[in-house]
């Protein structure tokens, strides 16, 4: 038995944090299925006709409540909410995460859009749409008829579909367009800058009310790159040169030490991660996670 869970390891908490957004509750409730599986009478294990499916049920159930639990504490959260990042090695050794951010579904372009649904809506797309899971499943682990949990799935598909997350391009694609972004900015080049950034560009930071990042998002390609720019001259280029070129959630994005402050630039910055998305050649968002809650796995020294 503990052979068969750990081939559905991987899967279970891919499935998990797609539908929480953070890897602390992913990994509580793939323990928590383990738990429940080890429980179950050995009889009643052996009845059990598809393991990874049974499983699955029970990580969208745990997660169910996990999501309630989560909207309830987000309406006191301080600014806008970014998932927990992802931070895997682009070059090097391989990382136990390596195959969960292969899912186009972790991507945080599309956590953020996923995060808009209602708890119910987000559990019915994943299990229906990304897992195949049937509604007669998905209608028990929603505790609604099975015409209801169809509204759920159909009423996410339309919002997934209205909000266009921008599909994964090329990891050489990625680098090439932020390798050119951050020669822009280490330039101070406000057109070269504004240039590489798309039209409808966004950037977005999750510091939780405990660390400085954008307090509201901020859009368009001008107001992004004197947003950007304007961090540089405040905190210097040197923070900048300091930062790793990682994956996060299976995009290129950076991992940024803390910043002491030098005499030129007092002002000290939090470390954080950042999360790039490009659409077509040019950088579309950036999700700057500053929370340090959520950083406690990225490996920022």
């Amino acid at each position: 038995m503990t052979e068969d869970f750990a081939a559905h390891r991987t899967h279970l908490l891919g499935v998990a944090y797609r539908l929480t957004g953070s890897l602390a509750d992913a990994e509580d409730a793939v323990q928590e299925s383990w738990l429940r599986l080890a429980r179950l009478p050995e009889a009643d294990r052996e009845a059990i006709r598809d393991p990874r499916g049974w499983l699955t049920t029970v990580i969208g159930r745990l997660c169910l409540d996990r999501l309630r639990s989560a909207a309830v504490r987000r309406e006191s959260y301080v600014g806008p909410w970014l998932p927990e990042p992802l931070v895997t090695h682009l070059d090097g050794p391989a990382d136990p995460l390596d195959e969960v951010v292969r899912d186009e579904g972790v991507r945080m372009a599309a956590l953020v859009v996923l995060d808009r649904l209602t708890p119910e809506q987000r559990v019915a797309f994943v299990l229906h749409d990304a897992l195949s899971v049937p509604f007669a499943e998905i209608a028990d682990v929603l505790a609604c008829s099975v015409p209801a949990a169809r509204q759920h799935a159909s009423r996410a598909r339309r919002a997934v579909a209205s909000a266009d997350p921008p599909a994964r391009v090329g990891l050489v694609e990625q680098r090439r367009v932020l390798d050119a972004f951050l020669a822009a900015l280490a330039d101070g080049d406000l057109a070269a800058v504004v240039g590489l950034l798309h039209p409808d560009a966004v950037v977005i930071g999750d510091g939780g009310g405990k660390e400085r990042t954008a307090r509201r998002a901020i859009h368009g390609a001008d107001k992004v790159a004197r947003f950007m720019l304007g961090l540089l001259e405040r905190y210097g280029a040197a923070q900048l040169a300091a930062a790793s070129v990682v994956g996060v959630n299976g995009d290129v994005g950076l991992a940024i030490p803390p910043w002491p402050g030098n005499a030129q630039h007092p002002t000290p910055l939090a470390g954080r991660v950042s999360c790039f998305t490009i659409r077509e050649g040019r950088v579309a968002a950036i999700y700057d996670i500053v929370n340090p809650d959520k950083l406690s796995r990225s490996r920022i020294s």
